[in-house]
Parts: C-alpha cells; sequence; structure tokens
C-alpha cells in the first residue's frame, strides 16, 4: 500500500532529514516509527502528505507516485489518508460534534449522512456524552479522541498519527492507544510516530527504529531499543 523508495531529504541548510529511507507498510498494519526528536519521523510522514518532496528517492502510495500525482488527484490521496497530530488542531468554536461534522463537510457529504456518521464515530471513541461540548470544556485526552474521531470519519484507509500521546498523561496515553488498536482492528493501517517507550513496548506491533535520518532496526513485533 505505501513505499518509500530511497527516500533522502536535505534541507537548504544542508542538514539531512531522511537519508536512503527504504520501507513498506502492508494494508491493515500497524506500524510504529520511533526515534529520538530529530531522527526524521515527522519528516517522513510529511513525504507521505506531500507536504514535502523528496530530495531523491519517491514515496507511492497504492501504486501512485504521491509526489507526481495531478493536483486534481492530490484531494483523492488526502482523504484516502486521515490524520491525528500532537497538538490536536480542534476549530475551538465548534463543538465536539460539529467539529467532526466538518471534515464531512469538506469532503461534500450530505447532511444526512452527517447527521448518521457523526454519533457513530464519537461513540467509537467514548465520547457520544460528550457531542456538544467545545474543546476547552474537555481533556486533553478527550480533544485528542475529537481528533481522531475526525480522522476516521471519512472512513480513510489510513490512519497517520504524529506523536499523537506528546500532551497527554500516561492514563489518556493509553485510552489514545487503546482506540488506535480498535480502528486497527476494523481493518484500518496506522501509522504511528512515537517516542513513547511505553507505548511501543505494550503494542507489540512491528516498529520501524529511525536515528539521524536513516532506518536501524525493523522488527515485526518489535520493542523500543536505541
Amino acid at each position: 500500500m505505501i513505499y518509500f523508495d530511497r527516500v533522502t531529504k536535505v534541507y537548504s541548510d544542508s542538514s539531512v532529514a531522511l537519508q536512503d529511507v527504504s520501507f513498506s507498510i502492508e494494508p491493515g498494519e500497524f506500524i510504529s516509527i520511533v526515534g529520538h526528536s530529530g531522527a526524521g519521523k515527522t519528516t517522513l510522514v510529511k513525504m507521505l502528505l506531500a507536504e514535502e518532496r523528496p530530495t531523491s528517492g519517491s514515496v507511492f502510495f497504492e501504486s501512485m507516485n504521491v509526489h507526481e500525482m495531478h493536483p486534481r488527484r492530490m484531494g483523492d490521496l488526502r482523504r484516502k489518508i486521515g490524520t491525528v497530530f500532537q497538538d490536536f488542531r480542534l476549530l475551538p468554536n465548534r463543538t465536539a460534534f460539529e467539529n467532526v461534522a466538518f471534515a464531512m463537510e469538506a469532503a461534500g457529504r450530505s447532511e444526512e449522512e452527517i447527521l448518521s456518521d457523526v454519533p457513530h464515530v464519537l461513540e467509537l471513541v467514548d465520547l457520544q456524552d460528550k457531542m456538544e461540548n467545545f474543546p476547552d470544556e474537555l481533556s486533553g485526552g478527550e480533544q485528542q479522541r475529537v481528533a481522531i474521531a475526525r480522522a476516521i470519519v471519512n472512513q480513510p484507509d489510513v490512519i497517520v498519527a504524529d506523536e499523537p500521546t506528546g500532551n497527554l498523561d500516561p492514563v489518556n496515553t493509553f485510552e489514545v492507544v487503546q482506540i488506535l488498536k480498535k480502528i486497527n482492528d476494523l481493518g484500518t493501517t496506522i501509522m504511528l510516530t512515537t517516542h513513547n517507550k511505553g507505548v511501543i513496548d505494550s503494542l507489540k506491533k512491528r516498529v520501524v527504529t529511525m536515528d539521524r535520518g536513516k532506518v536501524v532496526r525493523d522488527d515485526r513485533e518489535g520493542k523500543y531499543i536505541l
């Protein structure tokens, strides 16, 4: 489904963010990308989302080179990939329901679909009783669960979660990881970046370890080893 083919990224100040990175992600897989800050994890995510271009190498999604897509096709790509970030990125003046509905509106979904699907995904993330709450009325963990609901409401093939537990305490971290596992069990591919050793060791899923822009380990049922 996803293939990084000898991807290198060198920025204008000559700093090397990625160096000859190659690995693939299969449909339905749960893969964690780990490494210290500056290892290249977020740059890898930006490559997949076509927010950055590689200096050399290619990134493929469903056999299509994401950096050679026609702009019209880019919208199709982004609908197939849901994103969750460390800082939640919720609209502060909209309720939990409205934040999730906004993603459906942007995708051109009907009002009938919105009224049907939004409560369902908020129930999936255990927030059915917080639909009318605004972000500042929710805990950090609840805000992140709204962000996850927003990411999955249009039924993407892949969820990219970039340090989604970075601002959370251990209890909320556990809850968010359990929800990601639940989504993966339903068939969605999960690509998680993190430097949280406890999260990785509890998952017992595939772990790709990065160090200074290079892939240094790829373990099918790995732990956080650096």
